[in-house]
């Protein structure tokens, strides 16, 4: 959520931001009327409790003396004004929580470094490692829904008969993939993130702290009859750890990771391909976030992107990494790298990791704090997040890349430890 202090005293900087990520202005305009609004009845309301106050110390005086006419008519005074204080209080509440609830839906300021841009088509690809077009061999050029069906390790039919479209059942060493590409995520960086097992379904405010909620309703899946949301990364529940809470600066950074499920609707999937594990409504991902001061955030930040980066790099997978412009960034970003693999049977690039910084946008909605070294009071902390290893989409790249002449799929060095030492998923006998 944004500043609203900032939004007063500078109106057409955070305009102009804003406007830079392709968003209407026009719920800025509405937050300043109504801040202003709110400021000038809040000073009302202040000046009445003093005039409230000042009244009841009269009173007493004046019964003190024997006034008791003069004291009275004080007192009708007091009510009246006790009247008019309360109503002024309950407008006050009211313009504050139209100003937060606006606020909620607007997306966090792009930072000054982050391209400009309309959509997708203009992030700008700022390194490509591993990838030449003519080195695929025909073996390779093989899509993950076929192969997996050859091997008997991806059984999308029966997911589907089980739950619906877009589910996915993997099977036999389709499964043990799936496991063992977790633990080669989750031990690859245990060396600086505190690993957590967070509940997989939240409450709304828990939601709503990562910016998930209000603005992505229709692609969460919602528990109606408790009130719980399906988490769609573990960003979410990682993000209000600390919720209400204050640091210590010497604590930060805070460092985090987790291996969930998650869900999501995909409310926006119509007329895009959905074949095999292109597209999927649950899913395991490794997840990395971050606390941190607005010091330490770009080196948080570069450290996600490094340690997302060489877990692709060590299972052998082509990829690119992607500065997102403006109009593509998520609405909680103020910047995002994204990392896609090469999926060479099914020829495209698959986004497998989205390494974000969110300025102090996602605290402030969860209230969470730090206490500087230097100076008095609390400050708003900044986080930061990024896929680990997102298992879908890399095990989709990996056993399109990795498949041999004889059909078999090679499993890379690195994750062999935690495959119990196979080097390989054989071909069908």
């Amino acid at each position: 959520m944004l500043d609203i202090r900032r939004i007063r005293t500078e109106p057409e900087v955070v305009k102009a931001a804003i406007a830079r990520r392709g968003d209407g202005i026009e719920p800025i305009d509405r937050v300043i009327e109504l801040d202003t609004r709110q400021r000038e009845l809040g000073a009302e309301r202040d000046d009445t409790r003093a005039r409230i106050n000042a009244i009841s110390k009269q009173v007493g005086a004046l019964r003190r003396d024997g006034e008791v006419t003069e004291a009275e008519k004080l007192q009708a005074e007091s009510r009246r004004l006790g009247e008019h204080e309360k109503a002024l209080s309950a407008e006050v509440e009211e313009l504050s929580a139209q100003v937060r609830e606006i606020l909620l839906t607007v997306g966090n300021m792009p930072a000054e470094e982050c391209p400009d841009g309309d959509n997708e088509h203009d992030n700008v690809i700022t390194r490509v490692e591993g990838y030449d077009p003519d080195s695929y061999q025909e073996h390779q050029r093989v899509a993950h829904w076929d192969i997996g069906t050859q091997l008997g390790i991806l059984d999308v039919d029966r997911a589907v008969r089980m739950s619906g479209a877009m589910f996915v059942m993997y099977r036999g060493m389709g499964a043990r993939l799936v496991r063992g590409l977790i633990n080669y995520a989750l031990d690859r960086n245990r060396d600086a993130y505190e690993e957590v097992r967070p509940p997989t379904v939240v409450k709304t405010e828990t939601m709503i702290s990562t910016g998930h909620l209000p603005k992505f309703v229709d692609d969460a899946y919602h528990l109606e009859r408790d009130d719980l949301w399906a988490i769609p990364t573990a960003e979410v529940p990682l993000t209000s750890i600390g919720r209400d809470e204050v640091f210590d600066e010497t604590e930060l950074p805070l460092k985090f990771m987790a291996h969930t499920s998650c869900f999501r609707r995909e409310a926006g999937s119509a007329g895009r391909d959905t074949r095999g594990l292109l597209r999927v409504h649950e899913f395991d991902k490794v997840e990395l976030l971050s606390y941190a001061t607005p010091e330490q955030s770009a080196a948080v930040h570069a450290d996600i992107l490094e340690r997302a980066e060489s877990a692709i790099r060590d299972l052998g997978l082509a990829y690119r990494i992607l500065d997102l412009c403006t109009g593509d960034l998520g609405n909680s970003s103020a910047r995002t790298f994204d990392i896609e693999t090469y999926a060479p049977g099914a020829d495209r690039w698959l986004e497998v990791s989205s390494v974000s910084w969110f300025s102090d946008y996602q605290a402030r909605r969860a209230n969470i704090r730090y206490r500087p070294t230097e100076g008095k009071g609390t400050r708003v902390l900044n986080t930061l997040n990024g896929s680990g290893l997102a298992v879908p989409r890399v095990w989709a790249s990996l056993v399109e890349t990795h498949r041999q002449p004889d059909g078999s799929i090679h499993i890379p060095e690195a994750l062999q430890p935690h495959m119990g030492g196979l080097t390989e998923i054989p071909a069908p006998s």
